[in-house]
């Protein structure tokens, strides 16, 4: 597979669904209306104390790594360390697929400067368990250690490592969160530019796609866990010297024609609900089939409370659907 080498960056240089929300206010129960509130207020405490820009990247990498452990991975989820093409990362496999023919190279989010596999353990291991896959979890270098374009060359290496090891290029889907599903875009961005095999299909919850930051608007108010200052602070880190609309750095300036099918989902209370309907327009002006979903009164990543949300269970089966119709699975 000589195509497999060769793959990294040098520095500096459709079709949509009906846009309607997943579902209105007034069809949420008493119950979960609760469940939600109480998950806003802790999430407020716990991620506002974390990402702010007056403490040290590590100091935040630690924190992260500590609240993360109150998300609930689903039972009988098993994650073990690993490499692909010399990245290290984990793979998560739930009980009943541990031989599972679909892969999901899962890139994780946190601005590009913090986060890990262990931190989205929540994520990973419902996504293994509801669409039936093996779960890859890459640890790629965050920035400002290495700025763009490591994030993307980590993301390819894991993609080609995949292949390498056999598996087909339609058996994979690439999914991300934040970070990591504008880093999703990017590493099918790079594949289509050295006209290597593309995945099956993308995923993406609230992907950041535009480092730029032109038309960011102010945090709405129902917005838990991201601030303007901080998301300036992580862009500026990644970018480094390349430029911020470079379409690898910010995949919404890319031309975006002949790039697989994509499922995104956002809630309406956050900072980035703006770039994910940008990315769904140029998606639809480019031919691109997409699938988009928006969650009413629901924060940044929601999905990573999937097993006490009913809106974050839902949302993953979703994706299992999304994933099923966008083609066949190789016999495993």
């Amino acid at each position: 597979m000589d195509w497999i080498k060769g793959h990294r960056l040098r520095h500096a240089e459709g079709e949509m669904t009906d846009p309607s929300p997943a579902r209105t206010d007034a069809e949420e129960p008493t119950g979960q209306r609760f469940v939600a509130g109480v998950l806003r207020s802790v999430l407020r405490l716990a991620i506002g104390s974390t990402f702010r820009v007056d403490l040290p990247v590590e100091t935040q990498r630690s924190r992260l790594h500590k609240v993360t452990r109150l998300t609930l991975p689903p039972r009988g989820a098993k994650f073990e360390a690993s490499n692909s093409d010399g990245v290290r990362g984990e793979w998560v496999t739930a009980r009943g697929h541990e031989r599972a023919a679909l892969i999901v190279l899962y890139l994780h989010g946190g601005g590009y400067c913090v986060g890990s596999p262990a931190t989205h353990r929540a994520i990973t291991g419902h996504l293994a368990a509801r669409c039936g896959a093996r779960v890859f979890v890459p640890d790629y270098r965050l920035a400002p250690e290495h700025a763009f374009p490591a994030a993307v060359d980590d993301a390819v290496a894991s993609f080609l490592g995949l292949l390498a090891k056999g598996i087909a290029p339609h058996d994979v889907v690439i999914a991300g969160d934040s970070a990591g599903g504008g880093l999703s875009v990017a590493a099918a961005l790079r594949l289509r530019e050295l006209a290597l095999p593309l995945p099956r299909a993308l995923v993406l919850f609230s992907p950041w796609v535009d480092l730029g930051l032109d038309q960011l608007p102010s945090p709405p108010p129902g917005e838990v866990m991201l601030t303007l200052p901080w998301i300036t602070q992580c862009a500026r880190a990644y970018v480094g010297r390349a430029d911020a609309r470079h379409p690898l750095v910010s995949p919404l300036y890319a031309d975006l024609a002949g790039l697989p099918p994509m499922l995104i989902q956002v809630g309406t209370d956050e900072i980035l609900l703006g770039d994910s309907r940008r990315l769904r327009d140029r998606l639809q002006s480019a031919g691109v089939a997409v699938n988009y979903e928006e969650y009413p009164r629901r924060w940044h990543v929601f999905q990573a409370n999937a097993g006490v949300l009913a809106d974050a269970d839902s949302a993953l089966e979703s994706v299992a659907r999304f994933i099923r119709a966008a083609g066949p699975t190789s016999a495993g």
